[in-house]
């Protein structure tokens, strides 16, 4: 017999990862070892057990999905994370793809859908949902001022969290960067977006679904 797919889920809601663990254990190739409540503990236990797939949200309290995916992908550059979240808007679904994740999956989708993701990232196979790639496909030919596909995976969670009215120093104790850092990057971020204005980069999240 063959060995299992150890999986850690990471989700900030029990229901969730309650039903979730039943779902991918009814498949016989699928061993859900662990589960973390937030992007922290995400981390820590990808440390401690080494599992051979993580399914993460990218809504977490604390560190965010994208930050946690960033830092373990530097960390253990072979690591296979999967990306499973209501965020529905391709701007998410690049940033995750460009920063290392395996797969992107919605969670309004099949249920099949994840677990189709989960084999196929254990063989070190990329998985996008048909609906998810098609919209991707057409963003890649009309999304000329799309940040997902302009900006620094590190640039767009910068992004998002002005978008979101967090003051720089709020962005920079979330990320645990230094003021200056974050200065800079809100330079950077004017610059390659061309805004002018707190205004203008709220629109321009609103308008790619960054926010809603």
């Amino acid at each position: 017999m063959s060995q299992s797919i150890k999986v850690l889920l990471a989700d900030d809601h029990v229901v969730v990862r309650s039903g979730l663990t039943r779902l991918l254990e009814q498949n016989s190739e699928i061993s859900v070892i662990g589960e973390a409540d937030n992007g922290e503990q995400a981390y820590q236990l990808y440390a401690e057990f080494s599992p051979d797939v993580v399914v993460m949200d990218l809504s977490m309290p604390g560190m965010g999905g994208l930050e946690v995916l960033r830092q373990i992908i530097g960390d253990w550059p072979d690591a296979k994370i999967i990306i499973y979240t209501m965020h529905e808007n391709t701007s998410y679904a690049i940033q995750s793809m460009a920063a290392g994740a395996m797969g992107y999956i919605a969670k309004s989708g099949p249920t099949s859908d994840l677990i189709n993701a989960v084999l196929q990232a254990s063989a070190g196979k990329k998985y996008i949902s048909g609906e998810m790639a098609q919209k991707i496909a057409l963003n890649s030919l009309t999304g000329d001022d799309d940040p997902a596909q302009i900006l620094t995976s590190r640039e767009f969670e910068v992004f998002r969290l002005l978008a979101e009215g967090k003051t720089t120093e709020d962005i920079a104790s979330h990320l645990d960067i230094g003021l200056k850092t974050v200065a800079n990057y809100q330079t950077n971020i004017r610059q390659k977006l061309d805004i002018n204005s707190p205004v203008e980069l709220v629109r321009l999240a609103i308008k790619h679904g960054v926010i809603t």
